[in-house]
């Protein structure tokens, strides 16, 4: 059963073809572009990659205090022009803590053809099973991140094509 503390979800209808919001989901480069992360990989199903956050091409903000940051991210599944999921470690920002050990969450990008676009659902689930001194503020600051990155892919979509 998953609970409201357990589960991000973020869902938009997005005014580009389907092909090409696969492309931004799925490709490690064009990814990186609109969510702010450089990947040292390709995304494919079983590979462990690292990436580091850099400032997305579409954030109007200044870069942050965390550019330069690295994240692991281990690439769960595709199902090409559907469905593409990895796991990491939620809000792991602190240099000095090792977060190797912790649960990750998995992060899902699902795709359906819509009226006017392609619908793209984001969730990231598996919080409930994060320490409970991070639980809370992991679970926050996602959940805020993940309503910019939606604004920010339909801002990268609204870009020519690359």
């Amino acid at each position: 059963m998953t609970t409201a503390t357990d589960q991000i979800q973020k869902i938009i209808v997005l005014n580009a073809p389907h092909e090409r919001v696969w492309r931004a989901i799925s490709d490690a480069t064009q990814f990186g572009k609109w969510f702010g992360i450089r990947f040292d990989g390709a995304f494919v199903p079983g590979a462990a990659i690292a990436g580091k956050l850099t400032r997305s091409v579409v954030d109007p903000d200044p870069p942050g205090k965390y550019e330069g940051f690295a994240f692991d991210f281990k690439i769960e599944h595709i199902e090409p022009m559907r469905l593409f999921s990895y796991r990491w470690h939620p809000c792991a920002l602190d240099p000095n803590v090792d977060y190797s050990s912790e649960p990750m969450t998995l992060v899902t990008f699902e795709l359906e053809d819509a009226a006017g676009g392609t619908k793209l659902t984001i969730t990231e689930s598996g919080f409930d099973s994060i320490p409970l001194e991070r639980r809370v503020a992991a679970f926050q600051a996602n959940s805020g991140g993940w309503t910019d990155q939606v604004e920010f892919i339909e801002k990268y979509l609204a870009l020519p094509p690359a």
